[in-house]
């Protein structure tokens, strides 16, 4: 049976901090739907109503450019262990990228990454946990080293010319603004 609340409770932060895994739903006005995994040390809640995670380098940038047009979205967890749960967080965030002011605010929480390329700070309008009956268990091995060894490669300049050629627009066309008012 899903609960709806209006902001995290202790132990719903609790269940998000542990989590290896969270999923990003976001879509503009019109076009494609986009549900993208998240990983690593990414994440941190700010309050009840209130969390932050940072957007590194991928092969697309579809959340940046939904919230220019539209700035819902909906986060999701899911117990892959333990008792089973999901939890959803439905609100609106923004983008923000190093060339902005509250970039700092945000850079000193988490551990410096070469791609970073955008702070996503949402704002919990509603959360609601559901049972999570359905939700297979899985381990969690390891992080995987492809990022680590992807950005040995490509260098600092490398990264760079990714966003150039492959972040500054979604795949519908629309503007990420990663390098500025592009």
């Amino acid at each position: 049976m899903a609960k709806q609340y209006e902001k995290l409770s202790p132990e719903l932060i609790e269940f998000i901090q542990y989590q290896k895994i969270f999923f990003v739903g976001t879509a503009a006005n019109d076009g494609t739907i986009n549900v993208s995994p998240k990983g690593f040390d990414s994440l941190r809640v700010l309050g009840p109503n209130r969390l932050v995670w940072l957007n590194i380098t991928g092969s697309g940038n579809e959340t940046a450019a939904h919230l220019l047009q539209n700035n819902r979205m909906t986060i999701m967890f899911c117990a892959f262990d333990g008792k089973p749960k999901i939890l959803r967080l439905y609100g609106q965030a923004r983008a923000i990228h190093p060339r902005e002011k509250e970039w700092p605010e945000f850079d000193v929480m988490f551990k410096p990454h070469p791609t970073a390329r955008q702070y996503v700070d949402f704002a919990i309008e509603m959360a609601q946990t559901s049972c999570g009956f359905g939700v297979p268990f899985y381990d969690f091995k390891e992080e995987r080293d492809n990022m680590d060894e992807w950005i040995a490669a490509k260098g600092e300049e490398g990264i760079e010319n990714y966003w150039r050629e492959k972040n500054q627009v979604s795949i519908d066309g629309l503007p990420t603004k990663i390098l500025g008012d592009d």
